[in-house]
């Protein structure tokens, strides 16, 4: 109950939503209880009996009895003025007028909870997805793609599905209920006694059923969320399947996971079908022994007449409707409850990336590593690094792969928290900082990220605002524009997924195009050029050079002949600093760099 009332949390707004509810289903039950009330004076009516009924004294006040009094009250007056078939004509209009009622009200109510449900999934949707695009970096590499794709797409659906749309059933039906035992108990107040005694018993059963899907949907979700990733897998990868001919194998993987599944799949189908015949077994077990409680109050005890019996009998078999819509959402809530514990642990996830006190950003002085060490997984990455960027300077980053260099571009972007030491702004720590931090640093990483829209689009990503003279600057900065004008859409070119329409050195030149628009205080390259043919890297490297004027800069890269004008060179071994200065002075101390500069030179 409190994970189906959580996510009936995502409803909010409501506003006028329940008051608008009750004033539609209200008139609905009420319509769809007289139209099967006017089938018990249609049988007397139909069995000559419609004159034998007693008709009390009319008082004020709105009880059944005194509705019912008055109703055949002015039933005998309409036989009596104008015969049987006048009076039959007159309860026969009755049962259409509230038909048609009664569902031009029902109709409009399911407009409400048709609204109320794509308020839930609308809010639930972007809450998780906001969850998901705040998380630090290392929420991501303890988690599957697949999977998190899985929880945003297959669960919610799962939710809104088998959840959600429950709310018909757990909302409306009730109304029915308690309308159909009101005239139940106006007609017999004994044998709906019996009738009330009886239903628990169908209760009973299903929940038991509902208990067991719940568990085994949690394990189908899980085995949905293994396909997504193994599809995310096979699809990125597809060039390295094909190269070692791994189909089969690959193949073979899949369909494992994907049996998995369907036998999950089918333990919850065989528990969820069952819900239905189960309470339908069950009540109609229940109405054979109204049958038999009730004939025996029209044949041997005589406190019923055979029509009002009647009447009670069909009354209930519609009762029967409503308790067996509740019971099989019951079964069916369970399956999208498994779904939102999923989809709620991902959102129950809070970031620690950035706290809440608000601080303006202005680097004056310097960026200092002050002992900064950081793991992953338990294993060492840096180990108690430090060393301080001045405003305006720049500073590279060189080292063999593995050294930690791209771990402290991160930690200087905040995407991580070191695990001792601090990132410290003007001797202030990072974390202190907002969101406008970022704001203020343009990064450029190794693999070029482009996103699957046009070209303006992804150099406008960096600032949506730009104006068309801003982004051809840009592009002409990464020396993209010439390129560009040769597309037949030019601007309004489609990248493709990932870029796929793009070379390499295309889409690398594409990121720093966005970098340019940018306009940062702070640089970060983390071997922008790496990407490069050797042909456009001297161009580029002349941008990014221009660009790096007056700003603080931070830059890692593997050919040191991209980084031999930088201020200081910090050269990193395993997680630490082992030396550092400018490319003269490194080579002279005939150390890693300059180990490193001739396995280039000779290379």
């Amino acid at each position: 109950m409190r994970v189906f009332l959580r996510i009936l949390s995502f409803a909010r707004p409501l506003g006028g939503t329940i008051p608008l509810y009750l004033g539609l289903i209200i008139p609905a039950t009420i319509f769809s209880v007289v139209n099967l009330s006017v089938l018990i004076p249609l049988l007397q009516v139909l069995f000559d009996q419609a004159q034998e009924v007693e008709v009390g004294v009319s008082t004020s006040g709105w009880s059944i009895q005194n509705l019912k009094s008055s109703f055949y009250g002015y039933l005998h007056e309409v036989i009596q003025a104008r015969g049987k078939l006048s009076a039959l004509y007159l309860i026969c209009t009755i049962a259409v007028v509230s038909v048609l009622l009664a569902n031009c009200f029902r109709y409009f109510s399911q407009l409400v909870l048709a609204s109320v449900r794509v308020r839930v999934m609308k809010n639930l949707r972007n809450e998780a997805y906001s969850h998901i695009l705040y998380q630090e970096l290392g929420f991501f590499t303890h988690r599957r793609k697949g999977d998190l794709v899985a929880r945003v797409t297959t669960d919610i659906q799962e939710i809104e599905q088998s959840a959600v749309s429950t709310l018909k059933a757990v909302i409306k039906e009730p109304f029915l209920i308690i309308g159909y035992l009101i005239v139940l108990i106006a007609i017999s107040p004994k044998l709906t006694l019996y009738t009330l005694l009886l239903l628990p018993v169908a209760g009973v059963g299903v929940s038991l059923v509902a208990r067991r899907i719940r568990k085994w949907a949690r394990r189908s979700q899980e085995s949905m969320g293994q396909i997504g990733h193994l599809l995310d897998e096979t699809i990125m990868g597809i060039r390295t399947i094909k190269a070692f001919m791994a189909e089969t194998f690959q193949q073979a993987r899949f369909e494992q996971q994907v049996k998995a599944y369907s036998d999950q799949a089918f333990q919850i189908a065989a528990r969820s079908n069952l819900a239905a015949p189960l309470s339908e077994v069950i009540g109609v077990s229940v109405l054979v022994l109204v049958l038999v409680i009730g004939g025996r109050e029209v044949l041997v005890v005589g406190q019923l007449a055979p029509a009002e019996f009647i009447g009670f009998l069909i009354i209930f078999s519609q009762l029967l409707n409503p308790a067996k819509a509740i019971s099989v959402a019951v079964s069916q809530i369970s399956r999208g409850l498994s779904a939102a514990d999923r989809v709620f642990e991902l959102m129950d996830h809070r970031s620690i990336l950035f706290r809440s006190e608000k601080k303006e950003l202005h680097l004056e002085n310097e960026l200092i590593f002050d002992q900064v060490s950081f793991d992953f997984d338990g294993e060492a990455v840096l180990s108690e690094v430090s060393f301080g960027i001045k405003k305006g300077e720049t500073i590279a980053l060189v080292g063999p792969s593995g050294a930690g260099k791209s771990t402290v571009a991160d930690l200087l972007c905040g995407f991580y928290q070191p695990k001792m030491g601090q990132v410290l702004i003007d001797g202030e720590p990072l974390n202190l900082y907002n969101h406008q931090w970022l704001e203020q640093i343009a990064y450029v990483g190794q693999e070029p990220v482009v996103f699957h829209d046009t070209i303006a689009a992804n150099i406008l990503f960096a600032n949506p605002s730009a104006t068309d003279e801003e982004l051809e600057h840009a592009a002409r900065g990464a020396y993209l524009h010439e390129f560009i004008m040769s597309l037949p859409n030019c601007y309004q070119t489609t990248v493709g997924d990932r870029g796929t329409r793009l070379s390499g050195g295309e889409r690398q030149r594409l990121t720093i195009a966005r970098a340019i628009l940018k306009n940062p205080k702070v640089l970060v390259l983390d071997e922008a050029t790496s990407a490069l043919d050797a042909q456009s890297e001297q161009l580029v490297q002349e941008a990014v050079s221009n660009l790096m004027k007056n700003r603080t800069s931070l830059v890692i890269a593997h050919r040191l002949s991209t980084i031999q004008h930088a201020d200081r060179i910090l050269v990193m071994d395993k997680g630490r600093i082992v030396e550092q200065g400018n490319h003269e002075e490194l080579l002279e101390q005939k150390g890693l760099y300059h180990k490193l500069a001739r396995l280039q030179a000779f290379s």
